[in-house]
């Protein structure tokens, strides 16, 4: 599997994503800086976390318009798999690529913390490697990471089975304790209606491994390494 990885001013994921990549696949991906009009021929194409130009304007705003993403939104458009993770996210939803938007969270504080989540369903390439039915246990750490769509949008997504993750409890209730951000439905990630594209707040690529103290977001790049292997 070939990766790109964009990186952008503020990004602050950006190693943690190419790292990760690189031990999961054995290839390392390509770096890519956000002034670039090109991408290198790559299967998937990551926009890390962080807070890009500092996060003005909108969380993602200023990074959904740099020179790369006009590159970005047509791999998209010929179908190439891209995963936006929490900045990456924003970025998806300013783009359009995504529906929705990510706001303020509902608390108005920054959270940094691992929470659980549910796998909506596992017969896509992101999450075909995670078991049905037992939810996951992934970090979050932002600020502006609470989902809203207007009715319409998410009877849609929900019609569609665009819904990948939802907060939950370690037992697995999507109820409002569980949600730590004030999302809509509960929702930590969705997917683009041809399934290529994923926006996710938590951050798998901080859990791969024991060491860093648990391995739940290993399946999702493994599900993608043997998808486009």
């Amino acid at each position: 599997m070939k990766a790109a990885v964009v990186i952008f001013p503020g990004s602050n994921c950006d190693r943690d994503t190419l790292v990760a990549l690189e031990r999961i696949t054995g290839r390392a991906p390509v770096p890519v800086w956000h002034t670039e009009t090109d991408l290198p021929p790559a299967d998937l194409v990551v926009l890390p976390g962080g807070f890009t130009y500092g996060d003005y304007l909108r969380a993602g705003a200023m990074a959904a318009r740099a020179p790369v993403m006009a590159a970005v939104q047509q791999r998209a458009h010929d179908g190439a798999f891209v995963l936006g993770i929490c900045n990456g996210f924003q970025m998806l939803t300013e783009t359009g690529l995504l529906p929705g938007a990510l706001m303020r969270n509902a608390g108005l504080k920054f959270i940094c913390k691992d929470v659980y989540l549910s796998v909506a369903r596992t017969d896509t390439p992101f999450a075909r490697a995670y078991p049905a039915g037992r939810p996951i246990r992934l970090p979050i750490a932002h600020h502006d990471g609470n989902y809203f769509a207007d009715d319409a949008t998410l009877e849609r997504l929900e019609g569609e089975g665009r819904i990948a993750f939802r907060y939950v409890s370690k037992d697995g209730a999507a109820d409002a304790d569980a949600n730590p951000n004030g999302s809509r439905g509960n929702i930590a990630g969705i997917y683009s209606d041809n399934l290529r594209v994923l926006g996710m707040m938590p951050h798998p690529e901080r859990l791969i491994e024991p060491a860093l103290g648990g391995s739940d977001g290993r399946p999702l790049f493994e599900g993608l390494m043997e998808a486009l292997s």
